[in-house]
């Protein structure tokens, strides 16, 4: 049995990509949401109407942040800000990540 506080790796990488999706939906409350993402290459994501996160589960590339790129590597946190252009590029093979979406529409607002 796969408790809905407790989602493994294995069961991620199994979950079906629904119908013109590019992620699985693994669990979803409130605002947030979790997804298991592959970005394939070229990574054809566009801006997104909420904050997220990605937690990096296996692989390597470098990460596209409105004008900034980062090396990426597992283990690695990746935030991008509601409705910023962002994309994984040359991502080594099995590159894998989860995805939490979160917040309102068009993003938190900082604090201060």
């Amino acid at each position: 049995m796969n408790p809905k506080f407790h989602i493994s790796r294995a069961s991620a990488e199994a979950a079906p990509l629904p119908p013109g999706r590019r992620s699985a939906e693994l669990l979803r409350h409130g605002s947030m949401t979790l997804r298991w993402y592959a970005p394939p290459n070229p990574d054809p994501q566009t801006p997104h109407e909420q904050d997220e996160v990605y937690i990096v589960a296996a692989g390597s590339g470098t990460f596209l942040c409105g004008t900034e790129r980062a090396t990426f590597g597992p283990g690695d946190a990746l935030f991008v800000p509601a409705n910023v252009v962002h994309r994984f590029e040359d991502c080594a093979p099995g590159t894998a990540v989860w995805v939490v979406f979160y917040g309102p529409e068009g993003g938190e607002r900082a604090a201060g």
